[in-house]
């Protein structure tokens, strides 16, 4: 019987291990894909300013949603948590690109300008809810004794 226990043990640790190595380096190529697109796709941007000869305040603001974008991705490698607040910060630069972008070049605001403003308010409450949240209840990491993670502990401030 400790034969059996023991080999099931192994099988089990094995298999543990290379699902572990699938599934890591699946993330590590996703990761290293995303952050080449991101870079891929700036590099693109940056030289249509240049043979534009100028630079507008929309790929300004384009080459901002992609410096939020790589530094997400660059804290996401280091710390395998995603940022919400960088995903905040985006769609708020969009949806500004884009209000800028409607009202300066193609037609006269209506209400759509109202649901843009809207919007980017509602982010921008959402960025101080959580903000104010992580202050409140910010979360520790819990390491073992080879300073791998092990869990989350939530502790909140008094």
């Amino acid at each position: 019987m400790k034969w059996a226990e023991f080999s099931r043990k192994r099988m089990h640790d094995l298999a543990n291990s290379l699902g572990n190595l699938v599934v890591e380096s699946f993330h590590y190529l996703g990761l290293f894909v995303i952050g080449a697109a991101t870079v891929w796709a700036s590099v693109v941007a940056f030289m249509g300013m240049v043979n534009k000869g100028h630079a507008s305040i929309d790929d300004i603001l384009l080459l901002f949603i992609y410096l939020e974008l790589g530094a997400m991705v660059g804290i996401y490698f280091k710390t395998n948590h995603l940022p919400i607040r960088f995903l905040l910060y985006i769609a708020i630069t969009a949806l500004t690109r884009y209000l800028i972008g409607d009202v300066s070049h193609h037609r006269v605001p209506d209400i759509g300008l109202l649901y843009l403003c809207g919007g980017i308010f509602l982010l921008s409450l959402s960025v101080l809810a959580v903000r104010i949240a992580s202050n409140k209840f910010p979360s520790t990491k819990v390491l073992d004794a080879n300073g791998e993670e092990v869990g989350d502990t939530f502790n909140e401030k008094p």
